[in-house]
Parts: structure tokens; C-alpha cells; sequence
């Protein structure tokens, strides 16, 4: 009897363990993992692993290295020693970095000497200010200098008021070495004020260390060119975007070969997020967004051969593939989510097709976890297309039952929404707290081929609001579905779509939330920061009467228009560093719903920009957010 009660009670304890689901706490206490590459030798994977604090309000990080074949990770204090240290030179006389200096007057002082305690800033054109911080005048400049004690750094762009890195997210990978280290090449908008906020047109230029000369390498490109490599038999290549103020142009691999420029990815239906040359010079690996997941691409280098160039996709599965470490052997090693798991490091063998898992930072606390379901579902739109639409259900489903459902709508607007894992807008999360999550890849994301993406550009309240519409309504379909309790959440884009949708949605919905979202797109164009986004997807400037598409945008596409027939509570949140979407946005939509009478609420954050970084800030976020759902749905 004794037995038979002790296995009893180990069997609902176990039970109670696989049971346990994912929380706002659980999910910021997960580690983050940033790999960093391969060893000199070849034998490890050195990476970063940063876990949030909530007491302390930051993270905290660790560095390991763990044998490329798999095994125990190493915690190392230096990872000098281990990596190939990229900045310095192939011939080792040379080391490159960058600093931020100091060109232009900006500040009060700068022009007054003698009221240096003045609190102003003058500004002669646009780029004032820039994601989250205001432009004072200062630059990131490329230097170089011997490898030596004492030696004294060359600033590459003296005097020059550009960036590189680009602001607000390059790093070290905006330059590199040539080679035969005679060069170094990096990237460069070189456009000031007005003229920078309209262009996207970024080149790379290289300077000879010699004869102090720049040139300019991708002169005849109008859009972006960035992420310069050199192949293992010495060919620059890049990424390039062709059209001028269009950020989410198709982005093709260029490879310069003997006077050529060969696009290798031009007759693609696709666009690269990032690539690694092949050892032996014969092919490039990249990731790429397809089908609501991103995988692992080849494409081979024909050289002056006759042979035709293919593009071959090497991964599948639903996961996404992201970064790409370096070779060992016949392996690649990247690392990998999904909507259910946070990043580890992979290894996938090119020859057997087949995967190995090598870090597991999160593996233990998942395997505690009741897991949600992603399932795929293929929706009909009202032109007669077939849309992925990605379905979350609840850990533990019992499709008996009846849930509350929220329609996700993805930011960008063309970014994929693929099997990423986010530490805020986490379906784990919102399914682990009882909702069943519609994620339609409406129009305007990458992965379903070109037109598919662009479409959306100057459409932003026509097609992709019915594929919304089609999404929720076909899955609402479902018995599990309670269709009285269906809410609608998103950001940015995804934002703009909750406020539009607030307008035209015929009760359908039961709560709305919208952070950092676009609610008038007249005061959006006069305020935010990069404005060749909005006159690329807006079509144009609100006081250009004479065009139709534009008109359209500030009018019919204008979620500000139609707040009369908001009839349905909203919970908005604002970043009030977010200069990407102002806090006019939020300001204006909040003011509009309590003028009408609208349950709402707003959730402001001083010091986050578009995304909000801080644990403290997260938790609060996370808890409001799930607080607010309970209270309306």
C-alpha cells in the first residue's frame, strides 16, 4: 500500500513539474546567447550568454567556449586569446576601430563659447535626431594605427560628417581589411541633414593606407550597399538593395570578380538577411526568410565558367536558422529558434542533412515547461491567395474546450514574422496564459517572394487589413475559438493596424492593444526621424495634393479618420525615446479614445525607444499587458 501511495505521489509530482507553463518572471530570467565565432584553432564556439536581473534592472553576462563536436561549455574570463582578432591587419602591422568625433556645431555652446551653460541645440537641416538619440554634432569614424605601444590613430574620414559604423545599430562588421592589408573598406551614407534623412544610399568605400585615397566601390548602386566580405580567393563581396529610400528592398548578393560585379541572387524570388563563404571559395551560405520560417540557402560561384548559377535551399524545418558561426568540417554552425525556444547553438552537417543541438543554455527550463503548439494553416485571402497563417495553442490544448484568441499583427511593415522568439511579444507567453494566438504572414512580409513583399508600400490600409480580417475570421471558424472573447494586439506597423483595425473591425473584436503604432500618418511623416521609410511607403508628402496615392495615405489610410467609430476599449503604450514612431502617436490616440469615452489606458516609458530593453520596465509591460486582457477580454 505504502508502495503504491509513494508511486502515486511521485506520479502527480512529475506531473506537476511538466505541467508548469511559461511566466513573465521565467521568461526574463532565460539566457540570452550572443556567439561570437569559432576559435583560432578551430576546436570551440566562443559565445556570450547575458541573463537579465530583475533586482538589479540589467543583465549580466558570461563568456564560454564550448568543442565544436559538442560537450561540456568552459567559462573563460578573455576571449582575446581565442578569436582571431578581425581588426588587426592579415600582415599583423595594423589594427582598425572606431571612435566617435566630434565635427559639427550643433550645441549652444559650440557657437557661444562664453555661455557654456546654455541648453540648446541649432540645427541647420534633418538627422536632429536619430532611433533614440539626438544628433550633437559627433560621428563614428574609422581609425587605424601601427601595432605597436604608443602608436597614434589615423582617423579615415577627418573631418568628414558621416558615420561609419552606421547609425544606430553598425558595429565592427562596417569595416574590414582588403587582403594584402593595403586597404581598409567600410560602410558610409555619405549624405548630411536633410539629404541623410531621405537616403538610403550607403556604399563602400575604401581607403588606401598609402596614398591616404578613398574611393568609392559601389558608386553606380542608389540603395543600400553594406555588409562588405572578402571570399577566400580574394572577391569583395556585399549586400545591395537598388532603390534609393526603399529600406526593404530585395537584398542580393554582389560578388566583384576580375572588373565584374555579379548579382548571384538576381533572378531569385527571395531576399538575404546575411551570408558566409564557403572555405574553399566555391560557394556562399546564407539565411534567408521563406514560408513563415528562415533557412539556410547556397548559392554557387561560377567564376568565368559557363556553369549556370543556382540558388539551392539546404534547411527546412519550422524553425528559424539565424546566425552563422564558421565551418568545422563538413559542419555549419548557426544558431536557431523557434516560437518555443529561445537561441542555442546548432550544428548542421552538410553532407547528412542532419542536426545536433551543442549549447544548451534554456535546455532544463523547457524541458520543465507544458509547451504551446504552433501549427500551419493556409488561409484564402479576398484576391484569391494562398497566405500562411501561424495558429499558437495553448500548453496542454483540449480542443473541447472554448479560448479567447488574439490576432498578432506584425510590425515592419515587411518584416517576416518566422518561428523567431521575442522576449516581449512572446507567443510562449501569451499562450501560456490561455489565449490562442492568430499570427497571419499578411501581405508585406519577406518569404512568399517578391511582389508579396512589396505590395504593401503605399497600401498600408488595403489588402493587408483584409488578409488580417481573412486570418481571424477562418481560424475563428474553429470550435475551440471562443468567438466572443477575440482581442487584437500589435506594434509599430503592427500598431497602426490595431488603430486602423479599431475603426473598421464591426465588433469583431473585444480589446485592442497597440504599442508604439502609427495612429495619424500626416503627423507621423512631420515628425519621425528616417523620412525616406514614409515617403517610400506613404507614396509621397501630405501637402503633395496633386497625388492620388499619397492623398490616399493622409486620408482613407489615415487611422486618425475614423476614431468616430471607435467604439472598443485600447490599452496604448509609448516609448517616450522612440523616434522611429513619436509619442505624438500614442499621445494623440490615447487623448482621442478618453475624449470619446473609450475604456483606455496608457502605458508610457520615459527612457525606452521602439523597444522596451529595461527588466524592470518589461516586467511592468508584461504585467499590464496581461492585466489589461483579463480586464477586457
Amino acid at each position: 500500500m505504502k508502495k503504491i501511495l509513494f508511486l502515486t505521489l511521485t506520479m502527480i509530482s512529475l506531473n506537476a513539474v511538466a505541467q508548469n507553463v511559461m511566466t513573465p518572471e521565467l521568461l526574463w530570467k532565460l539566457g540570452r546567447i550572443t556567439p561570437l565565432g569559432i576559435s583560432k584553432d578551430g576546436k570551440n564556439i566562443v559565445y556570450k550568454v547575458s541573463t537579465p536581473s530583475i533586482e538589479e534592472n540589467k543583465s549580466n553576462s558570461k563568456f564560454y567556449t564550448l568543442p565544436v563536436i559538442g560537450g561540456n561549455p568552459t567559462e573563460v574570463k578573455d576571449t582575446k586569446e581565442i578569436l582571431k582578432d578581425k581588426n588587426i591587419s592579415p600582415d599583423g602591422k595594423y589594427i582598425v576601430y572606431n571612435e566617435e568625433v566630434k565635427v559639427d556645431k550643433v550645441l549652444g555652446k559650440d557657437f557661444y563659447p562664453q555661455l557654456e551653460k546654455s541648453e540648446v541645440q541649432i540645427y541647420n537641416g534633418l538627422d536632429y535626431r536619430h532611433w533614440d538619440t539626438w544628433n550633437e554634432g559627433k560621428f563614428n569614424h574609422v581609425f587605424y594605427k601601427e601595432n605597436k605601444e604608443g602608436s597614434v590613430g589615423i582617423d579615415i574620414l577627418k573631418g568628414e560628417n558621416f558615420d561609419s559604423p552606421q547609425k544606430p545599430f553598425g558595429g565592427d562588421e562596417d569595416y574590414i581589411w582588403s587582403p594584402d592589408s593595403k586597404n581598409i573598406l567600410y560602410v558610409s551614407k555619405k549624405k548630411a541633414g536633410t539629404q541623410y534623412a531621405i537616403s538610403t544610399n550607403t556604399n563602400i568605400f575604401e581607403y588606401n593606407l598609402e596614398t591616404g585615397k578613398t574611393i568609392n566601390r559601389t558608386e553606380e548602386n542608389l540603395g543600400y550597399d553594406m555588409a562588405p566580405q572578402f571570399s577566400p580567393t580574394r572577391n569583395l563581396t556585399w549586400l545591395q538593395m537598388k532603390r534609393d529610400g526603399y529600406e526593404a528592398d530585395k537584398n542580393d548578393l554582389v560578388v566583384s570578380f576580375k572588373g565584374m560585379k555579379m548579382n548571384l541572387t538576381a533572378n531569385w524570388d527571395g531576399t538575404v538577411d546575411h551570408f558566409m563563404w564557403s572555405s574553399d571559395g566555391k560557394k556562399i551560405y546564407f539565411v534567408a526568410p521563406i514560408d513563415g520560417t528562415k533557412q539556410l540557402f547556397e548559392v554557387n560561384f561560377p567564376g568565368l565558367t559557363k556553369i549556370a548559377v543556382r540558388v539551392s535551399q539546404i534547411t527546412n524545418g519550422d524553425f528559424d536558422v539565424n546566425d552563422l558561426l564558421g565551418f568545422s568540417g563538413e559542419n555549419i554552425i548557426v544558431t536557431r529558434t523557434d516560437m518555443n525556444h529561445a537561441a542555442e547553438i546548432f550544428s548542421f552537417n552538410l553532407k547528412k542533412k542532419n542536426w545536433k543541438q551543442l549549447s544548451n543554455i534554456n535546455t532544463a527550463t523547457y524541458k520543465s515547461l507544458a509547451l504551446s503548439k504552433t501549427e500551419r494553416r493556409y488561409v484564402t485571402t479576398t484576391d484569391g491567395k494562398k497566405m500562411l497563417v501561424w495558429v499558437i495553442l495553448p500548453p496542454n490544448f483540449d480542443a473541447s474546450k472554448k479560448y479567447p484568441t488574439l490576432l498578432y499583427c506584425q510590425g515592419g511593415p515587411q518584416s517576416p514574422l518566422t518561428q523567431s522568439y521575442s522576449f516581449r511579444w512572446n507567443f510562449q507567453l501569451m499562450a501560456a496564459n490561455g489565449y490562442v494566438v492568430v499570427a497571419p504572414n499578411r501581405r508585406g512580409m519577406q518569404g512568399h517572394g517578391v511582389a508579396w513583399n512589396e505590395q504593401i508600400s503605399k497600401d498600408w490600409g488595403g489588402q493587408v487589413i483584409n488578409d488580417y480580417l481573412s486570418a481571424i475570421d477562418d481560424v475563428a471558424k474553429e470550435n475551440y475559438v471562443d468567438k466572443r472573447r477575440l482581442g487584437c494586439v500589435g506594434a509599430s506597423y503592427g500598431g497602426y493596424s490595431v488603430f486602423y483595425l479599431a475603426g473598421i473591425h464591426n465588433n469583431r473584436f473585444k480589446t485592442f492593444i497597440a504599442h508604439d503604432g502609427v495612429y495619424n500618418t500626416q503627423s507621423m511623416f512631420g515628425t519621425t526621424e528616417e523620412v525616406f521609410f514614409n515617403n517610400w511607403d506613404f507614396g509621397g508628402a501630405y501637402w503633395e495634393k496633386d497625388n492620388a496615392v499619397a492623398q490616399k495615405t493622409y486620408t482613407t489610410f489615415n487611422p486618425m479618420t475614423m476614431v468616430e467609430k471607435w467604439n472598443t476599449p485600447i490599452l496604448i503604450i509609448q516609448g517616450g525615446k522612440d523616434f522611429r514612431v513619436p509619442i505624438g502617436q500614442g499621445q494623440e490616440a490615447f487623448q482621442a479614445a478618453q475624449l470619446r469615452g473609450i475604456k483606455s489606458r496608457f502605458l508610457y516609458f520615459p527612457e525606452e525607444n521602439h523597444w522596451v530593453l529595461k527588466p524592470q520596465n518589461a516586467q511592468v509591460w508584461q504585467k499590464e499587458f496581461y492585466k489589461w486582457l483579463k480586464e477586457t477580454l
